[in-house]
């Protein structure tokens, strides 16, 4: 490795002005400059997407996320001793930024606490390029990304969490407003369709998810919907006005359902 290390790109002049429509930018923290090399090559191919920084490592990577408009880090884990608190830390940073952590090798332990943590996609360094291409789409699109491995981990984790008294958890209290919203979520509403049935606008339907993910606990739409599923918070909380059966009595299966959708939406709002 040189002696002189590339925080930046150079050679993309007027990248970082780039009005983003259509698209996607990329930051790529990695501290192989043949890795990053790679990855340039791969998403010059495409239309989409177009690497506006680069970095070797953390300070670097600090640097670029606050220089750079981007929409995706791409984050090496072995950049940084502690993976997880540099992903909530370069969120707070740059909120707007989404990150992609890619591991060495697979981690169970590492892949739960990187999502909790609020990484939107973990990937291996072994991935396809086109995979991570369509990885990098989906979560420009706000939508999660984890393999199946992945997957049955969040899952295994969620059944498991599952097993715990539900008591032993303390009590959120949310204001009228956040109840509402979050039962909107878990019926797998939009946060357009949520605007408007709350008569405000998305902007503050978010503003208002962030602070109940920060209540909560939670990273994300669809650890909202789990952890509603789970401590029963649609039961005990206000909810809009859907239409109410003929005979009054609700579903004793809704709060899954709903949940449900919510998850099957995770991915179309922030």
């Amino acid at each position: 490795m040189g002696s002189t290390p590339i925080s930046v790109e150079e050679n993309f002049e007027g990248a970082h002005i780039e009005d983003g429509k259509g698209t996607i930018r990329v930051i790529v923290a990695d501290t192989q400059a043949i890795f990053r090399a790679g990855l340039r090559k791969i998403f010059a191919l495409e239309d989409d997407l177009r690497v506006v920084g680069q970095a070797e490592t953390l300070p670097q990577t600090i640097s670029a996320i606050q220089k750079f408009s981007a929409d995706i880090l791409i984050l090496e884990a072995a950049l940084t001793p502690n993976p997880s608190d540099t992903v909530a830390d370069l969120l707070r940073q740059n909120a707007k930024c989404r990150l992609v952590v890619v591991l060495q090798e697979p981690d169970q332990e590492m892949t739960l606490e990187l999502f909790r943590r609020g990484a939107h996609a973990i990937v291996s360094r072994e991935i396809e390029p086109e995979m991570l291409v369509e990885c990098l789409r989906k979560v420009a699109q706000g939508e999660p990304w984890l393999d199946l491995r992945g997957v049955a981990w969040v899952l295994e984790a969620y059944r498991t969490q599952g097993l715990r008294p539900v008591g032993s958890r303390p009590k959120v209290q949310l204001t009228p407003k956040e109840s509402l919203i979050v039962s909107c979520v878990t019926q797998g509403m939009k946060n357009k369709e949520i605007a408007l049935r709350v008569g405000t606008t998305e902007q503050v339907v978010k503003n208002y998810l962030r602070k109940v993910y920060d209540k909560l606990g939670v990273a994300d739409r669809l650890e909202l919907a789990l952890y509603c599923l789970n401590h029963r918070v649609t039961d005990v909380e206000a909810k809009p006005k859907p239409a109410q059966p003929a005979n009054g009595a609700a579903a004793p299966d809704a709060p899954a359902e709903n949940a449900n959708a919510a998850a099957a939406t995770a991915g179309s709002n922030s």
